[in-house]
């Protein structure tokens, strides 16, 4: 393609008018209704095709350039968090216990006027522009895998995705070829033992005692059970026990993460994680309930796809560095897309200037300048890829 084109300021007006409507009006992963007919309804303004229900609440729209060329995917998400909104702004949450807290309100608003601009050139166009708009990607099983499912990727030769990134200065786009986020599993853990009076422990198998050993022993699968070299995360992030302050537990709940690159090294520590829980149940003489549900697997960069992005970002308006950085820990269901099509995900910076807060957090929210550059560098990666 031979054009160039990038967000005006009428442009950007229009995306943080957008971005700001929908964090006042947040929707829960699999619930997304009224987004998925906001996002429909701007589409229909525009006169741009679209089908939607696919693979649930998913819209996939379609820009038809006059010259033939490739077909080329662009995704955001639209679903928010069970998150009370905090933070002291006129845009802030109307609805109680759900806010946007990880800026998925800015992807679908860059997304929409990215398409905007783009079937305002399409007679430049070559090929074909896929808008993916995705509901649920903070829950798993998420929402691209069932998009898959309902053939969103038809006819698609490459895919493409951002994700606006708080920690990182504007003006900057980060990603890596291959390995770039983790895989992400969730487990639970039950503790059935037998509870009692505290003034008499002898007559109690302690679930807050055999719980807090447990927490110790499973940190020591990452520490002392797997390779160093080999990268892996095990957090317990919730510990629920007992009633009152003199009954001693018979019961505890333990939920965390587990985040890996490799299938191997997320097998040795389910094996692990079986074995040491299989352990306290016979020295304890109690038994416990482990639930192990994978997650999504790692987002795995096509090495030219990301190759490209950086290249291109380069010479994009409002990018002042653009670069390779290490892997993230942190999960995305975009990994589905790349398991089908080449292409890549990346991070475009985000991050305010007041007091920073991170992604899903009460307070969280990010710099809207980067919804310019992350339109402006979608709309590089279209306008001057090679057919």
């Amino acid at each position: 393609m031979t054009i160039k084109c990038f967000v005006t300021e009428a442009h950007f007006d229009e995306m943080v008018h957008i971005r700001r409507y929908l964090h006042q009006h947040p929707e829960l992963s699999f619930h997304e209704e009224k987004t998925a007919d906001y996002i429909c309804h701007y589409y229909d303004k525009l006169g741009i095709d679209y089908q939607r229900h696919i693979g649930g609440h998913g819209i996939v729209a379609t820009i038809k350039g006059t010259k033939p060329g490739k077909t080329i995917a662009l995704r955001a998400d639209f679903d928010a968090l069970p998150i009370q909104d905090q933070k002291d702004v006129d845009y802030k949450s109307t609805v109680p216990g759900v806010m946007h807290a990880c800026g998925h309100d800015g992807h679908t608003a860059t997304l929409l006027v990215t398409a905007k601009i783009l079937h305002q050139q399409k007679e430049h166009l070559s090929g074909k522009v896929v808008l993916i708009h995705q509901p649920a990607e903070e829950v798993a099983p998420g929402g691209a895998a069932a998009m898959i499912k309902d053939r969103a990727l038809e006819g698609v030769d490459y895919v493409f995705g951002t994700h606006l990134w708080a920690s990182l200065p504007v003006g900057t786009i980060q990603t890596t070829a291959g390995e770039f986020m983790a895989g992400a599993d969730r487990f639970t853990i039950e503790i059935n033992g037998v509870g009692g009076h505290g003034a008499m422990p002898h007559d109690t198998k302690d679930a807050i005692i055999i719980a807090s050993a447990l927490v110790g022993e499973c940190q020591t699968i990452i520490s002392r059970r797997i390779d160093p070299l080999d990268t892996a995360v095990l957090s317990i992030g919730k510990f629920q026990a007992g009633d009152a302050f003199n009954i001693i537990a018979g019961k505890a709940t333990l939920e965390g993460t587990v985040r890996t690159f490799s299938p191997r090294i997320q097998q040795q520590i389910i094996k692990e994680m079986t074995a040491i829980i299989e352990s306290f149940e016979t020295r304890h003489g109690i038994t416990i309930d482990f639930d192990y549900m994978k997650g999504y697997p790692p987002v795995v960069n096509h090495k030219d796809e990301a190759e490209y992005v950086i290249n291109i970002a380069k010479e994009t308006p409002g990018v002042s560095e653009a670069s390779f950085t290490r892997p993230s820990m942190t999960g995305e269901d975009f990994s589905y897309y790349l398991l089908e099509k080449p292409g890549a995900f990346f991070f475009t910076g985000a991050k305010t200037d007041g007091i920073f807060y991170p992604h899903h957090h009460p307070k969280f929210d990010f710099n809207e300048e980067a919804m310019r550059i992350a339109s402006n560098t979608f709309l590089s990666i279209i306008t001057s890829f090679k057919n």
